[in-house]
């Protein structure tokens, strides 16, 4: 027996033509949607979602190239934007019933929710954000030695064929860094949940490298044309994050304003890894955008 979240059940859904979805889903009521980030799966929701199952249907699926949900090869620009990540998980909702639902992301999880909520306002009721900044944002604050820190981005995002080799030739110290260095409370990632985490990227490595070469090409075009366009997350937002913009030399809620009609901002003393360093405290900022 795998790795679960406990009291949820695991299923497999069909979003695109060739591409299903994995899904944990537990619980009863309005439909929370929480998406993970890198380099992770669905399992970083174990400690929140029970947390929202009382009152919420939970469902918490793999991203497409992550986990145990599909892996198209990248034919295209577009296989790996956020814009068609978005609409797997407007699919994964209608497959289960939901016409309307909370969507929460965190990391590259967060930024197929921005996108979604730019491209499905209809659908989306409620934002959540956890630690990252729009794309075009994320690219405009990483200048001079202080873009060391996003090193990944970078590698990722260059042309297909050596990023692949160079991280598949050493995966595990890959992704473990990040894993190491992103948390601020190593009893966060037990060795079990580690070592799923490291299996899963190491088996996905070639989509992972396309997500983020998305969010360096494409991605970028799609938040220029929004913002362009004056379009705005009108739905409420909370972002969550880490007072990183301290270091970087910008303002995480200013940064934030220009997008969104209806936003709060809070930091965190937690690391990057939140909801498993203090879930609790990421439930009940759910719990509390939802009631706005």
């Amino acid at each position: 027996m795998g790795i679960g979240i406990p009291g949820f059940e695991t299923r497999s859904t069909a979003v695109a033509d060739g591409v299903e979805l994995n899904a944990a889903v537990g619980g009863e009521g309005p439909a929370v949607v929480l998406l993970h980030g890198f380099p992770q799966t669905h399992l970083m929701w174990r400690h929140v979602a029970p947390l929202l199952a009382g009152h919420h249907t939970v469902i918490c699926p793999d991203l497409r190239g992550y986990g145990a949900s599909g892996k198209p090869e990248a034919v295209g620009a577009d296989t790996y934007s956020k814009r068609t990540m978005a609409a797997d998980v407007v699919r994964l909702a209608d497959a289960l019933g939901f016409d309307r639902f909370t969507l929460v992301g965190h990391d590259r999880g967060a930024h197929v929710a921005f996108r979604a909520g730019l491209d499905h306002p209809d659908r989306i009721s409620h934002l959540g954000i956890l630690d990252i900044l729009p794309t075009l944002d994320t690219w405009n604050v990483l200048h001079g030695a202080g873009a060391a820190v996003a090193f990944h981005l970078y590698l990722m995002a260059q042309p297909p064929g050596l990023p692949e080799r160079m991280i598949a030739g050493s995966a595990d110290a890959f992704f473990g860094h990040f894993l190491d260095a992103w948390s601020t409370s190593p009893d966060a990632i037990p060795a079990d949940v580690r070592a799923e985490y490291l299996r899963a990227c190491r088996d996905a490595v070639v989509s992972i490298v396309a997500d983020y070469r998305a969010t360096a090409t494409v991605d970028i075009e799609h938040d220029r044309a929004d913002l362009d366009a004056g379009n705005r997350l009108t739905m409420p937002v909370t972002v969550v994050q880490q007072d990183w913009g301290r270091h970087l030399g910008f303002d995480g809620a200013e940064t934030w304003r220009p997008w969104s009609t209806d936003l709060r901002h809070v930091t965190t003393r937690a690391g990057h890894f939140m909801a498993e360093e203090a879930p609790e405290d990421i439930a009940r900022l759910i719990q509390n955008l939802v009631k706005r």
